[in-house]
C-alpha cells in the first residue's frame, strides 16, 4: 500500500504555533507582499529577515503533538511506501521522528545564498546578514518559497501521486495552487482519498473525511488504516 500524505497549517497550529495567514488575509501582522515575496525582500530586507527571524525563534517553544506522532508510527509500519509532504516550514514533523519528510514550502531552519546558492541548517539569526559558510559573501535568505517561485521537489510529489493507493490531507483548506490539485492526481490514479480538517472543505472532492482536531482524527485514521 502506496500512501501520500499531506500536511497544513491546522496539524502544527495545535502544537500552539500561530499560523501565517491570519483570518483577515494577514501573515502575523504583514500583508504577505510585504513578507513573503522576492520583490519584498529586495525593498525591505531588514523586515523580512526579521519576520523568519522570529518565526524561527518560535519554534523553539512548541513540540509534536499527537498528530505528528501517528504519523510517525504511519512511517514505522509503511517505510518507504509513505511520503508524507508538508506546505508547512516547522521541523515538527522531524522532532517527531518522521524521516520521509518533503518540504514542498521550505523550511525555516534553513537557508540558501543569493550568490552562490548553497543550502545550509540554519538556527540563527539572519538580521545581522551573517556570512554565507560556503562562499563568505553575507548573501543569506530564508530557504522559504515565497509567492511567485516553484515549491521544491514537484516532480517527487508527481510521481508518488501516479503511484499512489491512499492520500490524506491534514489540516490544510485545500485551495492553494499547486497542492490544491494533489486529491485530483490521486483520483487520477484511483486512489482513495481522504482529508482530516476541523471541518469539512468546501470542495467536496475526497472519498472520506475525518472533521475535527488533528490531534484526535489523525490517530484514529492510522488506526483505520493500519487495521489496529
Amino acid at each position: 500500500m502506496k500512501v501520500v500524505v499531506l500536511t497544513g497549517a491546522g496539524i502544527s497550529a495545535e502544537s500552539g504555533l500561530a499560523t501565517f495567514r491570519d483570518a483577515d488575509g494577514l501573515w502575523e501582522g504583514h500583508r504577505p507582499e510585504d513578507v513573503a515575496t522576492p520583490e519584498a525582500f529586495a525593498y525591505n530586507r531588514a523586515l523580512v529577515q526579521r519576520f523568519y527571524d522570529e518565526r524561527r525563534a518560535s519554534l523553539r517553544r512548541v513540540k509534536p503533538n499527537a498528530a505528528h506522532h501517528a504519523l510517525v508510527e504511519l512511517e514505522r509500519r509503511l517505510g518507504d511506501d509513505l511520503l508524507l509532504v508538508t506546505q508547512n516550514v516547522d521541523d515538527l514533523h522531524e522532532r517527531a521522528g518522521s524521516r520521509r519528510v518533503l518540504h514542498m514550502h521550505g523550511q525555516l531552519q534553513r537557508v540558501r545564498c543569493e550568490v552562490c546558492a548553497a543550502g545550509h541548517e540554519w538556527q540563527d539569526d539572519l538580521l545581522h546578514e551573517p556570512a554565507c559558510p560556503e562562499c563568505g559573501r553575507p548573501a543569506l535568505r530564508p530557504d522559504i518559497v515565497w509567492f511567485g517561485e516553484y515549491p521544491h521537489g514537484m516532480d517527487e510529489i508527481h510521481e508518488a501521486l501516479s503511484e499512489v493507493d491512499v492520500f490524506a490531507a491534514i489540516g490544510t483548506s485545500g485551495v492553494v495552487y499547486p497542492a490544491a490539485g494533489f486529491v485530483d492526481y490521486a483520483h487520477a490514479s484511483g486512489a482513495t482519498t481522504v482529508e482530516l480538517n476541523l471541518v469539512p472543505t468546501p470542495r467536496g472532492d475526497f472519498h472520506t473525511t475525518y472533521a475535527g482536531p488533528a490531534t484526535e482524527v489523525v490517530p484514529r485514521w492510522v488506526r483505520d488504516l493500519l487495521g489496529d
